[in-house]
């Protein structure tokens, strides 16, 4: 349904690690340029302070980059970034307050991380043309002690137990994997976003979950963790964590984007763990030179920015740009009559298959609808 309002634009994961930093965005800095609100998710820590942690994993070694390769959300033009991830902490709280310091220096408000639970989990409330939106954070892929509390620093928290049940009888059959939320956690984001609903028109919430690397499988907690959200007021969840596009479903009007994939995003080779053992297990192989800085598998150069239009009554459209991240590692949002724009439509149709949705392509982005 359209209508009069503001674009907010919605990207996935960012940290280069590699320079010059002022590369990446120049194929999207125009795109960005016309939305009225940008967001971004914060993958790496920018500070020369910190100590890696012990549940920090290999791959952390790299998080940790100069201050001013942060640049890079400047360049996008970002006017909000989430910090709520699993690699918030892997530095230690001295390099994760760094890292907050230095975006809002940079003139970008931060959410889902900060000193203490409080400040983890206080909005970013950010008006355009008396339209106003609050922005939450949460992540629920936390290692150990990186869930801020009360008088410690981390990210805000939306932990889940996992459980395994026998499958069936017979020896060797893989177990039912159960997921469930925290119970105080999630009534932690539901305040929230009551709270939030009392001073903006429309609530906007970022979430850090899901599985590494491998397209369509959704985790059973995020549909939980969806529907509590939407029922508790919010009107729209960006996900990412997974580095894949994985599917997007609308709930009752509402959509939430279970992971807009990679952004900006390179690394070090291959990427060893037992997270890539799995994928591997399941087929999910990183192998093409062109990539070697983007060891997320073949699809993580598959991505998208979720486009909203907001009005003082809610969301008023939902839509995406089908980007295509190119050999130099630069998101290219794809246009419509690109054999490569129907094949990115095509693939989000495949990873979206049992969840509620309905694609329409509108000049060059696709319309969601239930």
């Amino acid at each position: 349904m359209a209508g009069h309002g503001i674009t907010l634009l919605g990207c996935g994961d960012i940290g280069p690690i590699h320079e010059p930093i002022e590369s990446y965005s120049t194929l999207v800095r125009p795109v960005l340029a016309g939305g009225d609100i940008r967001f971004g998710q914060c993958e790496r820590l920018y500070s020369e302070r910190g100590a890696l942690q012990l549940h920090a994993g290999v791959s952390a070694a790299h998080g940790r980059l100069k201050p001013q390769m942060a640049s890079v959300f400047q360049d996008c033009g970002f006017d909000v970034v989430s910090m709520a991830s699993n690699h918030a902490m892997d530095w230690g709280e001295d390099a994760m307050l760094d890292t907050i310091d230095v975006l809002r220096g940079l003139g970008i408000q931060v959410i889902g991380a900060g000193r203490n639970h409080d400040e983890a989990r206080r909005p970013a409330i950010i008006e355009r043309g008396g339209i106003r939106v609050a922005l939450l954070a949460y992540c629920s892929v936390l290692n150990e002690g990186y869930a801020a509390g009360p008088d410690r620093p981390g990210a805000a928290p939306l932990r889940v137990h996992t459980y395994y049940e026998a499958a069936e009888y017979q020896p060797g059959v893989p177990p039912r994997i159960v997921t469930i939320p925290w119970e105080r956690d999630v009534a932690a984001m539901v305040e929230d976003i009551a709270e939030a609903r009392k001073s903006a028109h429309v609530v906007v919430i970022s979430m850090h979950w899901g599985i590494h690397f491998i397209p369509r499988m959704i985790a059973g907690y995020q549909p939980v963790l969806a529907q509590a959200a939407f029922d508790a007021g919010a009107d729209l969840i960006l996900g990412h964590h997974a580095h894949v596009p994985k599917a997007l479903a609308v709930y009752g009007r509402k959509a939430c984007f279970y992971s807009l994939s990679n952004f900006i995003m390179t690394s070090k080779g291959s990427k060893p763990g037992a997270a890539v053992a799995n994928a591997q297990r399941l087929g999910v192989v990183n192998d093409d030179p062109d990539y070697a800085r983007l060891p997320y598998g073949p699809d993580g150069k598959r991505s998208l920015i979720a486009r909203a239009v907001l009005t003082e009554q809610g969301v008023a459209r939902v839509s995406f740009l089908p980007v295509l991240i190119d050999r130099q590692l630069r998101p290219e949002v794809l246009k419509a009559g690109d054999p490569r724009f129907d094949e990115a439509v095509k693939f989000m149709e495949w990873v979206s298959e049992g969840f509620p949705h309905t694609f329409q392509v509108e000049g060059d982005e696709v319309v969601v609808s239930g």
